[in-house]
């Protein structure tokens, strides 16, 4: 054998070993992908925060998530904590804080570092701590008695975009149900999506809130398509009253769903389970564990 033949052998052996190894590096980088921005949001382990922070992310951290969604911020402090501090804390267990929920405070006035007192401090807080959106949470029962109502937030919302936007972050809504129930004759979720500007507002759907409206969210992002950067991403059970379940053991197809986020223009996910049946530790973990088997 020459050379060249040599040559030619060695290379068709390292081409045929890459080829064998090529269905299992896809996978592999197909499962690391998956993982590496799967977020929780936190109000998850609400309880769990409330007696034991540091403790608490931690075994996020260790279950394998790697990005956050903030809740509860108030006058200044994440969970007892300044910015600063708070960031510090998520980067010793390394999660980013991609994103955090606000209240609009049209019916709590006196609540500080809402959409309607000390937004623009709330703003400056969680550019601080790294987040790039601020999303108004929850509408109280009192902030949404008639369709005037939803009209106002129009002009608040464009307003808390505005003040976003200036300090280099982006607003966006998070729904529940109630938004696709007619007042007076007409969708709240006409206003909240269709009447704000879309670049000043973004939309974070709720998958388990849209399914339960009795809505599909891929005819929703064909509807108004590129303002779905966030998501929740929960399950609703299959039989019994329907209610919140481990992502991957409910009847939501996530698989159709997850196929239409560039329609959506989802850039982040995040995992929630408002109640659980389960432990709530063994809840997010099974999630977790099924979305990267979903490839997703």
């Amino acid at each position: 054998m020459d050379f060249n033949q040599k040559i030619s052998r060695k290379s068709f052996i390292k081409a045929g070993s890459f080829a064998l190894m090529t269905p299992f590096l896809s996978k592999l980088e197909f499962d690391v992908k998956a993982s590496s921005k799967i977020g929780l949001q936190l109000y998850t382990l609400r309880d769990a925060i409330s007696k034991d922070l540091e403790g608490t992310l931690k075994k996020v951290s260790e279950i394998g998530y790697k990005e956050v969604e903030t809740f509860g911020y108030g006058d200044g402090k994440f969970f007892g904590k300044t910015p600063k501090e708070f960031k510090s804390l998520l980067a010793k267990y390394g999660l980013n804080p991609v994103s955090g929920h606000y209240g609009a405070g049209v019916e709590n006035k006196g609540q500080k570092g809402t959409l309607s007192n000390d937004w623009e401090r709330a703003v400056n807080d969680a550019a601080e701590l790294g987040q790039k959106y601020v999303v108004c949470a929850y509408l109280t029962g009192g902030e949404r008695k008639s369709i005037e109502d939803y009209k106002k937030y129009v002009d608040l919302f464009n307003k808390a975009g505005e003040t976003a936007k200036k300090a280099g972050l982006q607003f966006a809504y998070h729904n529940h149900d109630f938004e696709f129930k007619k007042l007076d004759g007409e969708l709240p979720y006409d206003y909240i999506a269709g009447k704000t500007d879309p670049k000043l507002v973004k939309l974070e759907l709720d998958l388990f809130w849209i399914v339960k409206a009795g809505l599909d969210p891929v005819e929703l992002f064909k509807q108004y398509p590129g303002r779905f950067p966030l998501w929740h991403v929960k399950d609703m059970e299959k039989g019994g009253d329907h209610s919140f379940a481990e992502v991957g053991t409910g009847s939501i197809d996530f698989k159709k769903i997850f196929e239409a986020r560039k329609i959506a223009g989802m850039t982040n996910f995040f995992v929630e389970q408002d109640v659980s049946k389960n432990p709530v530790f063994e809840a997010i973990t099974t999630s977790y564990k099924n979305i990267v088997s979903m490839k997703v």
